[in-house]
């Protein structure tokens, strides 16, 4: 203490910044480690076999979620497009009072719409005399101009013929099996026609085509018909009562909460079937569909973690004598490992945001690229025949998408985690004898 008082000098204090974790130096060595050079060609073809199995792991599952998530949607939206949320049938007594219960049940709140129903299968023939099977749907012209799945999708002629009841709505694809288009005549068969001496005599009649409309689901362009409510009553000897009842509502998901009120709205007994309960194993099994192909698919990001595993276990081995130079100055095994650690981590970081941004692009441009193979294959790619819709649709989900970038940084972390940790128990005699 003398001394520093005679010398009049003031004590120095060092203030120079120590290095903390995930510090600069930790960083630099971890890039520098990440850099090829020749030596270490094969070390780097195993990093990048684990960038691209962690990048098209990732894009593989967003585009397969994405496009489940649309397919379900689209089927959703037109399944419940042009059928009601509720189905009401009567049990004691026919629906013979089907006004006056239709403007009741319009009358609850959250309905949107009460549109009476008759509908039955016949036998529909064109030109030529080529045949197939329909579903005839009987409602009133007013009705059918608020189903917009319909009416907002005319393709050929329109819905003036039908609003005046002299015309039938027809399916795209049933237009085209029949070779019929708007202005043609369509007969329907029916085998439950006029009783006679003779016994029952099919019924057939003859329709002019108002108009041809595509919903843009096969499964109903295929089948159904559009007839005006009165007309069908007369075709199938249904005079004054319809079959059912449909209620569109505001909230599909809420249909539980409508019974009471629909139901205390009817002051009668009746039988409700809801659209859920209508299409449950349908759609269950898209549910479990999607739930297995995400499990799967994890794998393959799995299975490109356990390359960096690989690869920096081989990286560890060949920077034995770098790792005793670290300790030798000072290094920490902390620091050994965080360098490590950031190697293998940046690769899965780096892979996962490219496999997202890969993903991204492929799912906006998801249908041409499907015409693009389509074209290349010379044949049809995601048959509108098997798969319901004429389009491949895809929906992104922030949730889903986060969960996928989350769960692949987490196998990426996690595989870096024992060769990181190897690496740092080593100590310097230790790590120029593993070299």
């Amino acid at each position: 203490m003398a001394s520093i008082a005679t010398s009049g000098e003031p004590e120095k204090v060092d203030k120079s910044p120590r290095a903390g974790a995930f510090s600069s130096f930790e960083r630099m060595v971890a890039w520098r480690y990440l850099r090829s050079r020749r030596k270490e060609a094969f070390i780097s073809v195993i990093a990048g076999f684990s960038f691209v199995g962690i990048m098209l792991g990732v894009a593989t599952l967003i585009i397969v979620m994405a496009v489940m998530n649309g397919f379900r949607t689209e089927l959703i939206s037109r399944i419940l497009g042009i059928n009601g949320h509720m189905v009401i049938q009567p049990i004691d007594q026919p629906f013979t009072d089907y006004a006056e219960l239709t403007k009741k049940f319009a009358a609850v709140p959250g309905v949107k719409m009460a549109l009476p129903l008759v509908e039955g299968q016949t036998l529909a023939s064109g030109k030529g005399g080529a045949g197939s099977g329909a579903l005839v749907r009987g409602v009133r012209p007013e009705d059918l101009e608020k189903v917009t799945e319909v009416a907002g999708n005319i393709k050929q002629g329109d819905i003036v013929g039908f609003a005046s009841g002299q015309g039938v709505l027809v399916g795209s694809r049933l237009a085209s099996q029949l070779g019929i288009s708007a202005g043609d005549q369509i007969t329907l068969i029916s085998p439950e026609g006029d009783v006679t001496p003779m016994g029952v005599n099919p019924r057939v009649k003859s329709y002019p085509v108002s108009g041809v409309f595509e919903i843009g689901m096969s499964e109903y362009d295929a089948t159904i018909i559009y007839m005006p409510l009165e007309e069908l009553q007369l075709y199938f000897n249904a005079e004054g009562l319809v079959q059912s009842i449909e209620l569109f509502i505001d909230h599909p998901d809420n249909v539980e909460d409508m019974r009471p009120l629909v139901e205390q709205a009817a002051g009668r007994q009746i039988f409700i079937t809801d659209w859920r309960q209508r299409n449950q194993t349908f759609f269950s099994a898209l549910q479990v569909e999607r739930n297995v192909m995400f499990m799967i698919l994890t794998l393959i990001v799995l299975v490109a973690a356990l390359n960096i595993i690989s690869g920096l276990i081989m990286l560890v081995k060949d920077k034995g004598s770098d790792i005793a130079i670290l300790r030798t100055m000072g290094a920490s095994s902390g620091a050994i490992m965080r360098i490590f650690f950031m190697t293998g981590a940046a690769i899965g970081i780096v892979g996962t945001f490219a496999g997202v941004a890969l993903g991204v692009i492929v799912c906006l441009n998801i249908e041409s690229i499907r015409q693009f193979f389509s074209w290349v294959s010379g044949t049809i790619l995601f048959d509108p025949e098997l798969y319901f819709l004429s389009q491949l649709p895809a929906e992104m989900s922030f949730g889903e998408t986060f969960s996928v970038v989350i769960m692949a940084l987490v196998l990426s972390f996690f595989a870096t985690i024992f060769p990181a940790w190897r690496a740092s128990k080593l100590d310097p005699v230790q790590a120029l004898r593993y070299e």
